[in-house]
């Protein structure tokens, strides 16, 4: 027919060419495709093993189709009716990982049912009986809870708060102190120059004295250390015993002895487990006048050191004292003291010792230990040989003008201290044969 429609005209001589040559390509590539088929049937059946099915047929079938659409004939079955679908010319054949894939691949029609019980990994165990170890139950305790008691029968008795209580067995309240002495006082200038001096100079920590020092001050033989602010004589009477005087309008001094009265290390409580008293006494001979009528007295104390010289005792850190003035008690008070006694008389002989010892009752080293007390320590005063009062160091203390008792608790070495201001004659006893008091 082609030649035909050549011979006739309708096509050229080239386009003719380009025909024929189509159609001599298409029935070589079809006789080809048919004698591959011929021939993989032929091997299939001669050989024992044939090619198993469906691979065999799958490899006929794509073959087939190759060549088919060449001719752009895309037939749905080779040799009976197929499920697979057909390829247009466009389109790639699918390559053999798919091919290989899709033999593993169960078909949609088929149905598996699943085996009996549960998965491999889905065993079954029995859980041990009881709670949990965290979750341990406890019985809870009889009755109802504290917030809910039931009320008691009978009511608390009733108290009448109108009854006066008996306060005589009750200790006396302590003293209230001064803001300034009746009597003599000290210039602001002289006491913040003190209170100065102290925060440069705390005071020393206690020293072991050697046997030598220890024995001296027990036999009494105790000297003094005289300032350059003491304007009067001093000079030592007999072992343990000092005569001084001083000039009428003279500052304020004070005069320390040489050595401890209380050594911390040799005399405590804590290490001897013995209490430990310390005494003298003075005696006072006269009380002058200066012609601008000053006043004059003397004061008996402790304290330890370093302490100012040009303050009496009683007024500064670490210190306690009795002024004989006005017969008030200073402890570490830089005010007017506390009511303690009456002023001394000329000619009569005063007495002050201090006692350091542990509470022997259960209640009371409690209460010493609550306060944060390191002994008990009382002080006590004589008047020509008879006691005339006492007071405990840790009494209650006045927060705004009390200072504390820093120093005299037995933790540190305490020395005797004896002031002196204006024109004044005295005599010191340091020695227990010269004491009017003798210790029972």
């Amino acid at each position: 027919m082609l030649l035909a429609l050549g011979h006739r005209g309708f096509l050229d001589t080239r386009h003719q060419a380009l025909i024929c040559l189509a159609w001599v390509k298409q029935e070589l590539l079809c006789t080809t495709a048919y004698l591959i088929t011929i021939i993989i049937t032929y091997i299939s059946r001669t050989f024992s093993n044939p090619i198993p099915s469906p691979q065999g047929a799958e490899v006929i079938t794509l073959a087939m189709g190759f060549f088919k659409s060449l001719k752009g004939h895309h037939p749905q079955t080779v040799g009976g009716p197929s499920n697979t679908k057909a390829y247009s010319s466009t389109s790639n054949p699918p390559s053999p990982s798919d091919q290989k894939r899709r033999q593993g691949e169960p078909k949609s029609s088929t149905n598996y049912e699943p085996p009996p019980g549960p998965p491999p990994a889905w065993s079954e165990f029995t859980p041990p009986p009881g709670p949990p170890p965290g979750r341990e139950e406890y019985a809870a305790p009889p009755g109802p809870p504290p917030s809910h008691l039931q009320p008691s029968a009978e009511p608390p008795p009733y108290h009448d708060w109108t009854v006066i209580p008996d306060t005589s067995l009750l200790p006396p309240p302590p003293a209230l102190g001064h803001d300034r002495s009746p009597t003599g006082n000290a210039n602001s200038y002289d006491a913040e120059r003190a209170k100065d001096w102290c925060r440069m100079y705390p005071l020393i920590r206690p020293h072991q004295p050697t046997p030598q020092q220890h024995a001296s001050v027990q036999h009494g033989d105790i000297r003094f250390t005289s300032p350059r602010e003491y304007n009067g004589k001093l000079h030592m009477v007999n072992t343990g015993t000092w005569r001084g005087s001083t000039r009428p309008g003279s500052n304020d001094a004070c005069l320390l002895t040489s050595f401890p009265l209380y050594f911390a290390y040799a005399d405590s409580p804590l290490t001897t487990e013995a209490s430990k008293t310390i005494y003298y006494e003075i005696k006072l001979r006269s009380l002058g006048r200066a012609q601008d009528n000053c006043e004059s007295s003397i004061a008996i104390g402790y304290c330890g050191i370093p302490y100012p010289a040009w303050r009496l005792p009683g007024w500064e850190r670490g210190s306690l004292a009795v002024h004989g003035d006005d017969g008030r008690k200073y402890v570490n008070d830089s005010f007017g003291g506390k009511d303690f006694t009456s002023a001394f008389r000329v000619g009569e002989t005063i007495g002050l010792g201090m006692t350091f010892s542990i509470s022997n009752s259960s209640t009371e080293f409690a209460r010493q230990e609550a306060m944060g007390a390191k002994t008990k320590v009382e002080v006590f005063m004589t008047r020509d040989g008879r006691k005339a009062g006492s007071w405990n160091l840790h009494e209650e203390l006045d927060a705004d003008n009390d200072l504390g008792v820093d120093g005299l608790e037995g933790d540190f070495d305490v020395y005797g201290a004896v002031g002196i201001f204006g024109g004044t004659e005295f005599d010191v006893f340091f020695n227990s044969r010269d004491w009017l008091w003798q210790p029972r």
